[in-house]
């Protein structure tokens, strides 16, 4: 059955777009409301427009993207190329307007705007993302929280009575509530999680240097998933696990040769609990608002395995967000990864036809 099955059929699929400061996310729909493909492609925007221009002349090689209506969703407007969100906002959007043309832009509650209305709405657009997730979760999940982590931040949304109780919405309220932590699975610098590592029987403070990222930590640990690190390593080498444990012996002043594999990996788990507690501190923040106790955590985002360890920490009951559509691997993706992107397509699905109205 069609997701979107009690809206009159449409002839154009929905490409649901989610443009971050270092991915481009895509979720691709036909008209009948079936996902066909979800995707990533590294874009570093502080570095760029170009890198913008690139992914999307990339992606419109790979799929007939004139044939599909367009939405998207940012938070890419908080990299430092632009001075202010809102000229972030619509630098982004005149970029995608002029590769893709008509494309709708997420405004939260306020829905979908035209690209005539960028400017006014912008406050609105930036950093929209975990909006739409939530908004389709919730119509789904009575009461739970959703935990989205992904390669740089982490959203937290509590869900109550199928309604989105979120206190904060620009990123500064967020930050301030705890429903966004700046931490993710793989942008994150090891230096940003913990102040102090065991080692060799001592607690030693890392370097305060770029040396390692939690990329590292997990690739160490063998739980991320390899299509979530498209970025490069702090030190430009190689994704290997031994690379990795160098980069991470970095951090301690040391060399691979310095310890065996299994005290790098010891290392690295410490690490990895540090970053557990941080978003664990954050979700019972939330729950002490009155989630009920049967309530679970939904997981998304490229650390949704991040959310699973929570759900046992925590004591609460694990879903994920492919659970809630009819294939969950799209072209070896998770559609989890791409959670607001496969969002905002679902939520045009039901609204586009009130736009040429």
């Amino acid at each position: 059955m069609s997701i979107w099955s009690s809206v009159v059929p449409h002839e154009r699929g929905i490409a649901g777009w989610d443009l971050g400061g270092a991915h481009l996310k895509l979720a691709l729909f036909d008209a009948s409301g079936r996902l066909q493909h979800v995707a990533q492609m590294a874009t570093p925007l502080w570095q760029g427009l170009h890198h913008l221009e690139d992914a999307l002349a990339a992606f419109a090689r790979d799929w007939p993207l004139a044939d599909y209506d367009h939405v998207l969703t940012m938070t890419g407007e908080l990299v430092d190329l632009f001075d202010s969100r809102s000229e972030g906002v619509q630098a982004l959007a005149k970029r995608c307007t002029q590769t893709l043309g008509d494309v709708r832009f997420y405004a939260g509650p306020h829905g979908f705007i035209a690209a005539g209305q960028v400017a006014q709405r912008a406050t609105d657009i930036a950093s929209a993302n975990w909006y739409a997730t939530a908004s389709w979760i919730a119509e789904h999940i009575a009461s739970g929280l959703l935990v989205d982590v992904g390669s740089t931040t982490s959203d937290l949304l509590l869900l109550q009575d199928g309604v989105v109780d979120n206190r904060g919405y620009t990123d500064r309220e967020r930050l301030a509530s705890g429903e966004l932590v700046y931490t993710g699975v793989v942008r994150t610098p090891v230096m940003a999680v913990t102040q102090q590592l065991p080692f060799a029987g001592e607690w030693q403070p890392p370097a305060n240097e770029h040396f390692a990222t939690m990329a590292d930590v997990y690739r160490i640990l063998g739980w991320l998933p390899e299509a979530a690190d498209l970025q490069p390593a702090a030190d430009g080498n190689d994704k290997g696990v031994a690379a990795s444990m160098r980069r991470l012996a970095r951090m301690l002043g040391a060399d691979l040769s310095d310890a065996s594999a299994e005290q790098w990996r010891n290392v690295a788990a410490y690490v990895a609990d540090r970053q557990l507690d941080s978003v664990s501190r954050a979700c019972q923040r939330l729950i002490s608002r009155g989630l009920p106790a049967a309530a679970p955590l939904i997981g998304a985002g490229s650390g949704s395995f991040l959310v699973r360890r929570l759900a046992v920490r925590l004591d609460r009951p694990y879903l994920d967000f492919d659970a809630y559509l009819p294939a969950s691997q799209h072209g070896g993706l998770s559609a989890a990864v791409c959670a607001p992107a496969v969002a905002v397509a679902l939520l045009a699905g039901r609204e586009r036809l009130a736009w040429a109205c």
